[in-house]
This record gives structure tokens, C-alpha cells and sequence, in this order.
């Protein structure tokens, strides 16, 4: 079995220290929605009233004025608004947050900015504003083309209306994402088939298909929904919707991403390499690095009480912590071993600041078993890993 390139030193003795910072993005979170969906355990919240758009925007400013001493100078390489429902806001305040934040950080000119969509939300004119106002990127959260389907998961968009998005998006944006699910409630693996057949067909370069799941703390966690089909149902529908993907000449670059030749989203792969990103925004996380540790930053989740700490003490909103050497390699791991291709073996060293002497137990195991590629210049899982990736993942945590 090849050796992997390690340190000589004590792995017990060793803390983080980095000699060169990874590529650095910047999360926007909008925590609005027009309605929760029964499976989202994301941080939402089901707007009520009239959405005070300039207290928001000045908040999520705010923010990034209260981040800017811990990544000063840095490049920033992308931008990704999450919700929530990011269109519900309007053009206006796009341009305003935009500007707002080209004026505080070096925004690179080819930044990807990506808007997450709702397509129930979709405006021809508004979309195209947002387009005016610098975004270049559209991920549409389409989730199934059934209208029975649709109406189990909550959504408020029906087939024609998910069509219509996508297509005015493709003559507005360079590239546009669309959001799939599958295993869901009493679908068959014609109707899984459909569905992935009617996304490729509408020319998008790029899909994210991913298994419906019962998050914690989710309406669908309490009172699942009838007729959830078994794992080999889900295998199958699962191995149906990856085929058709790869027919199509898509590329499974990452657990639940599909892409055309240079359409990977660069934004979620920045994360899926371990790199840093500022999170701002009402329950937004963040990851920074410095040359001696690695930081997560976490938010207030409620909008209000963030709104609150924004306009007062802005601090109080922010929790920091330093992510400790002991979980330093199961946190680069988790991120990624969801990539097909892996990253170089030095990359471990590089965005740790760790021997990958630390790690070289688990790899032993992880390649014995098949798991990981046996080639040292690569962190990389096989076939075999990628479908037991929560066992080739357990082997880091005893590191």
C-alpha cells in the first residue's frame, strides 16, 4: 500500500498553524418566507407583516462592518443570498446591499453571486432587476414538476409556474441551479424519472437532486407523511436519477451536485474544500481562518432579536469559537469527502494547519477497507465510499 506524505512529529502535540489562508466567500442569510414548508428545518420564518426591507439591509451592513477586522484585505470570491426566501426582497434592496458591500470589501470583478428563488415568487421584471443589480447566478428551489407532489411538500408553486421560472431565468441569468427532490411521499421511480427527465430537459446547467429527508424539529419529523417509500425503493429511484444525470452529460461532482463542464457552483464548493466564509444575517454561520486558528462564527436566529442586537450592540448578535485541534480533522473531512474528486492530500495540511500525520491511522483503515483511494497525493472517496460515507466519515472522528 503507498504511504501518504506525513510529518515526522508527534501528532498529541501539535496545534493549528497556517501558512497560507484559504479563498474566503460570503454568506447572506434572508430568514423570510411566504410560508414554511413542512420539511425545512432551515432558519425561516413565515413573514406576517410588511418586510422592512432598509432595517434589514442596514442590519446584514452592520454586520459585515462588525466582520471586517477579522478578514481584512482578504479577497472576496463569491457571494450566496440564502433563506428563507431571498426574492421576496426587491430589486432595490439588491442594489443597496450589493453596493453596500463593494464599498466595504474587495469583491472580486468575476465574483459568482447566486440568489436562492422561490418560483412562486417569480416576477419577469424583478428577476431581471436583480440581474441589473449585479447577481449572476439563480438557484431555483423547483423541488418536483408534480402538482400532487408539490402540494405534499407545501410548496406554493405549481409545475407551470416552476417552467416559467426556469425559463426566464435562462434568458436572464449566465447560469442558473435547479433545486430536486426525490424519495418523496408514494413516488414511483417512473414519476423520480420524470421529474429529473423534465429538469435536464429545460437546458440548465446545473441541478442539485437530493433525497427528501425528516429533519429534527420538522412538521414532517412529527407527523410523517404517508406512503415514504423503503431504502430499496429509495435506492432505486436514487440510481435512476444519477443515471439519467450522467446520460445527460451532467457530472456528479459532490453528493447531492450535478454540473456541466465548468458550471459547478463555486460557491458551495469554496465550502466543500474548507474554505472560509463570512455568514451575516439572522442565524447565518461563519468560518474564518487565521494564521494560529480557525474561528466558527454563529448568529441570533430570530430576525428580531438580531434586528435588535444590529441597531445596539452588534457583538451581542455574534457568538465566536475556536474549533479545537481535536475536531479540526473531522470537520476538513466531512466537507471534503462529499466531493467525487476529493482535494490534494496537502490541502489537509494547508487549510488545517495540521500534520496529516494525524490522520494517517484513519487513512490506513479508510483505504484498507476500501473506502478511500489508495493514491497518496489525493484525499479522495471510492465508489464504495461515497455510497458509505457516514462509515468512511466515523473512521475520523476516533483521530
Amino acid at each position: 500500500m503507498p504511504e501518504y506524505p506525513v510529518s515526522l512529529q508527534t501528532p498529541q502535540s501539535h496545534s493549528p498553524h497556517l501558512s497560507s489562508l484559504p479563498p474566503l466567500s460570503l454568506y447572506i442569510h434572508i430568514p423570510w418566507c411566504v410560508r414554511k414548508c413542512p420539511y425545512c428545518d432551515f432558519n425561516s420564518h413565515q413573514l406576517k407583516q410588511e418586510l422592512d426591507e432598509q432595517a434589514y439591509i442596514a442590519a446584514l451592513l452592520t454586520d459585515l462592518e462588525t466582520e471586517l477586522p477579522y478578514f481584512w484585505g482578504r479577497p472576496v470570491h463569491t457571494i450566496f443570498i440564502g433563506g428563507g426566501t431571498p426574492s421576496l426582497l426587491s430589486a432595490t434592496a439588491f442594489e443597496q446591499l450589493l453596493s453596500g458591500i463593494r464599498a466595504r470589501v474587495n469583491l472580486l470583478p468575476a465574483a459568482e453571486i447566486t440568489l436562492e428563488a422561490n418560483p412562486g415568487t417569480f416576477e419577469r421584471n424583478r428577476f431581471a432587476a436583480f440581474a441589473a443589480a449585479g447577481i449572476n447566478r439563480l438557484s431555483i428551489g423547483v423541488q418536483s414538476f408534480a402538482d400532487d407532489k408539490l402540494a405534499t411538500l407545501g410548496r406554493i408553486h405549481n409545475r407551470d409556474e416552476a417552467l416559467s421560472a426556469i425559463e426566464s431565468g435562462l434568458t436572464l441569468f449566465p447560469k442558473v441551479n435547479v433545486d430536486l427532490m426525490y424519495a418523496l411521499p408514494g413516488q414511483t421511480v417512473t414519476q423520480a424519472k420524470e421529474d429529473i427527465h423534465t429538469a435536464i430537459a429545460t437546458g440548465v446547467q446545473h441541478i442539485s437532486a437530493y433525497q427528501l429527508t425528516l429533519e429534527p424539529n420538522t412538521p414532517f419529523a412529527h407527523t410523517p407523511p404517508p406512503q415514504l417509500p423503503d431504502d430499496d425503493h429509495i435506492a432505486d429511484i436514487e440510481e435512476t436519477v444519477h443515471t439519467a444525470l450522467h446520460q445527460a452529460g451532467f457530472t456528479h461532482y459532490e453528493t447531492s451536485a450535478f454540473a456541466q463542464p465548468q458550471q459547478a457552483c463555486q460557491h458551495n464548493l469554496n465550502y466543500w474544500q474548507f474554505g472560509d466564509y463570512i455568514g451575516i444575517g439572522a442565524g447565518a454561520h461563519g468560518k474564518i481562518s487565521t494564521a494560529q486558528a480557525i474561528e466558527r462564527t454563529t448568529r441570533s436566529r430570530h430576525p428580531k432579536d438580531y434586528l435588535q442586537a444590529m441597531q445596539q450592540q452588534p457583538q451581542r448578535a455574534i457568538t465566536r469559537q475556536q474549533v479545537s485541534a481535536q475536531d479540526l480533522p473531522f470537520e476538513f473531512m466531512l466537507n471534503v469527502l462529499r466531493l467525487t474528486a476529493g482535494v490534494p492530500s496537502t490541502w489537509f495540511s494547508e487549510r488545517t494547519g495540521l500534520p496529516l500525520a494525524l490522520i494517517q491511522h484513519a487513512i490506513t483503515q479508510a483505504v484498507e477497507r476500501g473506502l478511500l483511494d489508495a493514491n497518496p497525493l489525493y484525499l479522495r472517496p471510492t465508489p464504495l465510499g461515497r455510497s458509505f460515507l457516514n462509515d468512511l466519515l466515523a473512521l475520523f472522528l476516533k483521530t
